[in-house]
This record gives structure tokens, C-alpha cells and sequence, in this order.
């Protein structure tokens, strides 16, 4: 069955984070919090900033991720930057499977007992929270600043591009 739209899930309710007590939690896709060069002290630091509060799926997250990491790596190279991921998804979502089709309404019960079976997680944002960071030399600042708008995306909500660190070096 194909997921379900993003939409679903976009209010934040109360959360659902107790993995100790659920059987099944599907494991998270994001694979690395921290790409790059994570020895090196870079002058400017950017922060992709989320404006609204929302739910971002793991698998949104990691879309995301892929995508800037795989830009930097080709434009500015491994070496030259430290991109990191700030934010965990530990909001376990649920869904209520309808069946479809003919003679589904002898097998569906309907909204009855509509609690929902585990189908994956997501972060909770709150409004102005960091999701990622790039930090980097002066002169691959432009390069950072795309490659966390091309991140931006593949996220579900509005966002902005802050320059935490180093402004006075950028021209």
C-alpha cells in the first residue's frame, strides 16, 4: 500500500515517542548526522531554519540530507565542509489501513478502533529551530547556501537560510 500524504501528519498533536512499549517501530532511513570534514574549525557557519512548526518524516529528512551532502561533496569537495543534521525523529507515526475495492466493507471495520499501525517517524519542529548546518571557508559560502536551499526543497514547510557565523567574511 503506498503512503499516505504528508498532510496527514502536518498538525502536532501529542506525542507518540515511547519506542519501549510498541512492538514493530520501523528503524530510521537517516543514516549520518555528520558528513564532511568533522575535525576542521571552519570561519562561517549556516543554518537551514524551519519558519513554521510542523512534522518532518524521516525519509523527508534524509532526502534532504543526500541532497546537500551530494552537492557539496561535487562542488566544494569531502574536505571543505561539515554539514550536520540537528534534529532526530522520534515521533512515531500511525495510520488506520482502509481496505479498498469490492467486498471491502465486510473486511474493513471502518474508523472502530482506529488507533493505527506503526508506519514510520518523524521530527517535531518548533518554529525558528535549526534542521541543518554547514560550516565552511568564506569563499564556498554561496556553494553552502545552494546546497541547503536545494535541501530545503525536499522538506514539507517553509524555510530560511541564516548566516550564524562569519558574516563580516562573506562579501
Amino acid at each position: 500500500m503506498a503512503r499516505k500524504p504528508a498532510s496527514m501528519y502536518r498538525r502536532l498533536e501529542r506525542p507518540y515517542t515511547r519506542k519501549k512499549y510498541m512492538g514493530g517501530v520501523p528503524g530510521s532511513k537517516v543514516v549520518h548526522y555528520d558528513m564532511g570534514n568533522l575535525t576542521a574549525d571552519f570561519p562561517v557557519s549556516l543554518d537551514l531554519i524551519v519558519k513554521e512548526p510542523c512534522q518532518i518524516r524521516h525519509t523527508a529528512l534524509e532526502a534532504a540530507r543526500i541532497t546537500a551532502n551530494r552537492y557539496l561533496q561535487k562542488t566544494v569537495g569531502r574536505m571543505n565542509f561539515h554539514l550536520k543534521l540537528r534534529v532526530y525523529p522520534h515521533h512515531v507515526i500511525r495510520e488506520n489501513k482502509q481496505a479498498t475495492g469490492a467486498g471491502a466493507d465486510r473486511v474493513s471495520s471502518g474508523m472502530r478502533h482506529a488507533f493505527g499501525k506503526i508506519v514510520g517517524t518523524a521530527a517535531r519542529m518548533d518554529a525558528d529551530q535549526k534542521i541543518f548546518t554547514i560550516s565552511t571557508s568564506a569563499q564556498n559560502a554561496d556553494h553552502a547556501k545552494l546546497g541547503l536551499k536545494r535541501a530545503g526543497h525536499k522538506l514539507p514547510t517553509p524555510i530560511k537560510i541564516v548566516i550564524s557565523k562569519g558574516q563580516d567574511l562573506i562579501r
